[in-house]
């Protein structure tokens, strides 16, 4: 554990030390946000088919429809409504992708690969999905007996998604603090995958007792020539499944593992960068942070209805599709409280929905609002509790000022202290304006060295958990015509000061906030996939 805890306090930002980076912004090394391999066949992904149809509450409620076939269009589908991009944006002579995934600094260190079933050419594939062509690079091809071996082992028709992080990618411009980072939009992504998949009526099992080293192996990355600082580091692998699918088994066998390691791979990274810097805080930390194979208990979750919420007018897709992060906010501008509770609602961890039924790990992590500007609820500073059964924990390690004032019956929302903490947010948010000009605004409070002394590879983990509350409160926003931004850069122990907590037995790791945006009248945006046009003509209407 001590290692871990070094690395975390280490990388905290201070007023008056921010966390070590480069410190000013090399562009001539700027990171290709995609990844692009060598010496693979392209499998082009189709666009024909509509999108799945579904209301916003079709995002999280499970079992309201029937799962769809796992052809190659339902799954082309799901992976551009998951990870794919999802709009351009220009100003000058610069111009940048949008993906339905957000990223820290628009960086994307995330990276998919799959083992995809023979919905192509009648053939399984080892492959990597490429964003920027919506195209999958074949890097193995699977036997029809180790598939069928595959398929037996999870008994179900499916297949496996495995989710990497490129460390260089974020720390080009974040430094040492970057492998937080990189975590953070593990959690995005693979809630960002939950969610598509409920609209095909699909699970999402997390397989948590793989070691990460097995996830490699699958992947062939023993065996890849890995340019200085671009590798690919191992996160996570779910299954995905028909719905009604239970009693998923939560790793590959070694004798699947090794007849995975046994096929003939191909491909070779293209280069991200003319040059890279190493830091080796972060290289040091994620091999002492590798998963090991492990037998995890089953996550315990309750089954708790949705709370009743106010209508929303837009469909699951283009709440996905539209997403944007805020750049800039209105200080006029307002939610109501029914908009602000029914926004928290869907962060409660549930066994019967999205994204939060992937049974990460047990629930761990809480939420602290800064509420300036939201209707029939006085500002201050509140406290959101997604965990019950660490609450009564939390409160002996806070402030023994606070009120814990219940804000209506049957929601964990308590009032800790009334008044204007707008320039509070602003000022632990490194001085950024948007966490005080905001409606409300967040910090996500984890159960840290217990955690850790469990399990330190957890670490990463507790930072997946944030992304996927970050990833909920990003479409919440914007099903309720609001919009949200993460915020990566705070001051860790100021805010822990702020609530009264001391040491690390709690620990915040990501903050956020919502509120009405101010758009940049000077962005041009472009269709998500205009670049393809040539190949794909039809995509000139979307």
């Amino acid at each position: 554990m001590k290692q871990v805890n070094d690395y975390h306090q280490t990388t905290k930002h201070q007023p008056r030390r921010y966390a070590r980076s480069p410190g000013y912004m090399d562009w001539d090394n700027q990171p290709n946000p995609f990844r692009f391999w060598k010496g693979t066949p392209q499998v082009d992904l189709p666009f024909h088919g509509a999108d799945p149809e579904g209301t916003h509450s079709d995002l999280y409620r499970r079992g309201r429809r029937s799962s769809a076939e796992m052809s190659l269009t339902t799954i082309s589908r799901f992976l551009e409504l998951a990870l794919g991009i999802s709009a351009w944006k220009s100003f000058g002579d610069s111009t940048w992708a949008l993906r339905m995934n957000p990223s820290s600094g628009n960086l994307h260190p995330t990276e998919c690969h799959l083992l995809l079933p023979p919905v192509v050419d009648g053939r399984a594939r080892v492959v990597h999905y490429n964003a920027y062509h919506h195209a999958l690079s074949e890097r193995a091809t699977i036997g029809a007996e180790l598939w069928q071996a595959t398929r037996s082992h999870f008994s179900n028709a499916g297949f496996a998604v495995a989710l990497t992080s490129i460390f260089w990618r974020e720390a080009w411009k974040y430094g040492e603090r970057a492998l937080r980072y990189t975590q953070h939009d593990v959690g995005h992504a693979l809630a960002a995958l939950r969610i598509a998949a409920n609209l095909f009526g699909w699970r999402v099992t997390y397989l948590c007792d793989m070691s990460d080293r097995d996830i490699g192996r699958l992947l062939g990355f023993d065996r890849v020539k890995w340019h200085a600082d671009e590798e690919e580091h191992a996160d996570l692998m779910v299954w995905v499944h028909d719905a009604t699918s239970h009693d998923i088994p939560r790793r590959f066998p070694d004798s699947l593992v090794q007849s995975y390691t046994d096929l003939m791979f191909v491909g070779q990274p293209e280069r991200l960068s003319p040059q890279t810097t190493r830091w080796d805080l972060i290289y040091d930390t994620a091999r002492y942070l590798d998963r090991p194979s492990t037998q995890m208990k089953p996550v315990p979750m309750a089954t708790t209805s949705f709370r009743e919420e106010p209508s929303v007018a837009k469909s699951a897709t283009s709440i996905i599709r539209e997403r944007r992060s805020a750049q800039q906010f209105d200080r006029q501008g307002y939610i109501h409280r029914d908009v602000l509770l029914s926004i928290l609602d869907k962060t409660l961890p549930r066994c019967d929905a999205a994204p939060f039924d992937v049974a990460l790990a047990p629930p761990r992590l809480d939420l602290v609002l800064f509420v300036h500007r939201v209707r029939e609820l006085p500002p201050g500073l509140y406290y959101y509790s997604r965990v019950k059964a660490q609450l009564a924990d939390v409160q002996s390690n806070m402030d023994t000022t606070f009120l814990w004032e219940p804000v209506g019956s049957g929601v964990p929302l308590y009032l800790l202290k009334d008044g204007d903490f707008q320039e509070h947010a602003a000022d632990i948010s490194c001085f950024q304006d948007i966490a005080g000009d905001s409606a409300v605004s967040f910090g996500m409070v984890a159960q840290f060295k217990r955690t850790l002394e469990a399990a330190p590879w957890e670490y990463k983990s507790l930072f997946w958990e944030s992304g996927m509350i970050g990833q909920v409160l990003y479409l919440e926003a914007e099903a309720h015509d609001v919009r949200g931004t993460g915020i990566g850069c705070y001051f860790d122990d100021p805010f822990h000061a702020l609530l009264g907590l001391r040491g690390n037995a709690y620990q915040s790791l990501y903050h956020f906030t919502i509120g009405k945006p101010i758009d940049d009248p000077r962005l041009t945006t472009l269709p998500s996939y205009h670049h393809l046009n040539r190949l794909w003509p039809s995509l000139s209407s979307r």
